[in-house]
């Protein structure tokens, strides 16, 4: 399985994309750069990803720096652990972030292995992944695709997705998650670059705005 890991990845991806789904040249043309956004896998990068639920991307980033500031750069299971949930939130996490993080700490000291998970196929780790009580499909399908750079991931569930593709193919309002999935099907095995693509479109209709809608 070829990975995503770098910009000649989502070139290629492109490529492919446009030989399979004509309709997608417009949208590669009026999206501009479409941003590669790897994460580190393991503790870190999922926390990442859970801070940035719900936010705008902007919001994301501030907290994520203060976050590091209480607990240190590249955070670990362990110092999640040893700081109170005060400290937490005054970084600016909610309670319900707050839970899932050390959910996920707890479940990677009892053997959850977040690595091996980013290695994984994608309903195996996304089986493992929403194991842990916080954590959902879109955020194990954002994980799997920005931090293990899995080729072929297509997180459904996010608004921005279904908005930009309901507007780029044109539909007749915005698809459902369901119906997204089954458009998308269309695009394997190159659904993580699709993703990014529209994620792009998203944000270059809206004046360049943050694409991802958490």
């Amino acid at each position: 399985m070829r990975r995503i890991e770098g910009d000649d990845d989502v070139r290629a991806g492109l490529a492919e994309l446009t030989r399979i789904d004509p309709r997608l040249v417009p949208i590669v043309a009026a999206s501009g750069a479409v941003p590669l956004r790897r994460r580190p896998a393991g503790f870190s990068g999922l926390a990442r990803i859970v801070t940035a639920q719900q936010v705008s991307a902007a919001a994301a980033a501030s907290i994520w720096t203060r976050v590091e500031g209480v607990i240190g750069p590249e955070p670990t299971p362990g110092a999640i652990a040893n700081h109170s949930d005060e400290a937490l939130r005054a970084a600016g996490l909610s309670a319900a972030k707050v839970h899932t993080l050390r959910a996920i700490a707890e479940a990677c000291a009892g053997g959850l292995d977040l690595e091996a998970c980013a290695a994984a196929a994608e309903d195996e780790a996304v089986a493992a992944l929403t194991a842990v009580k916080g954590i959902g499909r879109w955020t194990a399908e954002v994980y799997l695709l920005f931090s293990a750079g899995h080729p072929d991931v297509w997180p459904a569930g996010d608004l921005a997705l279904q908005v930009a593709v309901g507007d780029g193919l044109g539909l007749d309002g915005r698809p459902s998650e369901k119906e997204v999935r089954a458009i998308a099907a269309a695009w394997a095995p190159w659904r993580s670059v699709a993703a990014r693509l529209f994620w792009a479109y998203y944000a270059a209709r809206r004046d360049g705005r943050e694409g991802m809608a958490r």
